[in-house]
């Protein structure tokens, strides 16, 4: 790795120092973190799947994802709004998933929240570009990334949702999300997929 916490790999492609480790996390880094999505149902999987994250691994995560789909009927939050007692039980009983009753009932407790601000806010993903950041000068250096958790707006949009009735969506998680799904370009300079995440963002048409 240089000091720039840029990795080339032995494909040749330059990544981000945390991408280089498993196959997993070179695929999600090249084709995913960092793009602009604006599908409601790819947001709410991810804001879930970085809840289930919190205190584990997110290759833990990544390699259960379909797991996930499978098991949260693909993140289709107006079915998991739906689900009981009994669905909470088999979760439980669910090796291909996280099995968290705490992460499990926040997911289903936040698909009813989420059905609740697409009637007042539109969508969710109109909602959550509203707590887009204004653009870095420049990007950040390793050091600096590794060191960022937080920022205002990840505090604003986790307080929001917050004071809506969401669950495991603290300041660090949603600043994950935000990173994820573009509303931020925190890949590093030198990195192969940082303009390609910039050229996306340049092109995306916030809802």
């Amino acid at each position: 790795m240089n000091d720039d916490g840029i990795v080339q790999g032995e494909d040749g492609v330059r990544r981000c120092w945390w991408a280089d480790s498993a196959p997993e996390y070179r695929a999600y880094h090249d084709t995913e973190w960092g793009f602009p999505v604006s599908d409601d149902v790819r947001l709410f999987e991810k804001l879930s799947l970085e809840g289930f994250q919190s205190g584990l691994s997110w290759l833990t995560i990544l390699r259960k994802r379909e797991g996930f789909r499978r098991a949260f009927a693909g993140f289709e939050f107006g079915r998991i709004a739906r689900y009981s007692d009994r669905d909470v039980a088999r979760l439980l009983a669910d090796t291909s998933i996280v099995r968290h009753r705490g992460k499990i009932e926040a997911v289903i407790n936040n698909a009813r929240r989420a059905i609740e601000l697409v009637g007042t806010e539109g969508s969710f993903a109109a909602y959550v570009w509203r707590f887009e950041p204004s653009p870095r000068s420049g990007a950040l250096d390793r050091p600096a990334l590794r060191e960022l958790s937080h920022t205002p707006e990840s505090k604003a949009l986790a307080n929001d949702l917050k004071r809506r009735g969401w669950r495991f969506v603290g300041p660090t998680t949603v600043y994950a999300f935000m990173q994820a799904m573009g509303l931020v370009n925190d890949h590093l300079h030198g990195c192969d997929t940082r303009p390609a995440v910039e050229r996306a963002r340049a092109r995306f048409a916030r809802p």
